[in-house]
């Protein structure tokens, strides 16, 4: 099941940069336990499609995953030998931005012991370095 936008007006978009911290999506609004990215990175739509499955096999359809990146950004690839011109190129993955202390991945309803485990197992499908996040310790109290 790909993870893609549903209608694209225009595809070949120029690249956005993955550097700096994330503005929103820092602290964890749905779920009781998160995984938050330490380092900025284009995660790929199968590479979250491949962290969906590994948490929710893992919870057995237990409890309640949010996941809070979407692949909106087209990256292209021209061929192989091929010479420059001819325009940008076809289109090769849809990746989702993702900078530094965003979180990716929220579950509710399940045990820590679990969620943990689950979110190990979707950790070691990303690219990135993560950190398993609590809704105590996810942001600070005196907002």
């Amino acid at each position: 099941m790909a993870v893609i936008p549903k209608r694209t007006k225009y595809r070949n978009v120029h690249r956005l940069p993955y550097d700096g911290k994330a503005k929103g999506n820092t602290k964890l609004s749905f779920g009781d336990y998160g995984l938050m990215a330490l380092e900025g990175a284009w995660i790929t739509d199968r590479q979250i499609e491949a962290a969906r499955v590994a948490m929710t096999r893992y919870m057995k359809r237990g409890g309640k995953v949010w996941i809070n990146i979407f692949p909106h950004l087209s990256l292209t690839k021209k061929p192989l030998e091929t010479r420059q011109g001819k325009g940008k190129g076809s289109h090769d993955a849809w990746v989702a931005v993702v900078k530094e202390g965003k979180i990716m991945f929220e579950i509710g309803e399940v045990s820590e012991e679990v969620a943990r485990e689950a979110l190990r197992l979707a950790m070691h499908k990303l690219p990135i370095k993560c950190k398993f996040v609590k809704k105590e310790e996810s942001g600070d109290s005196n907002d």
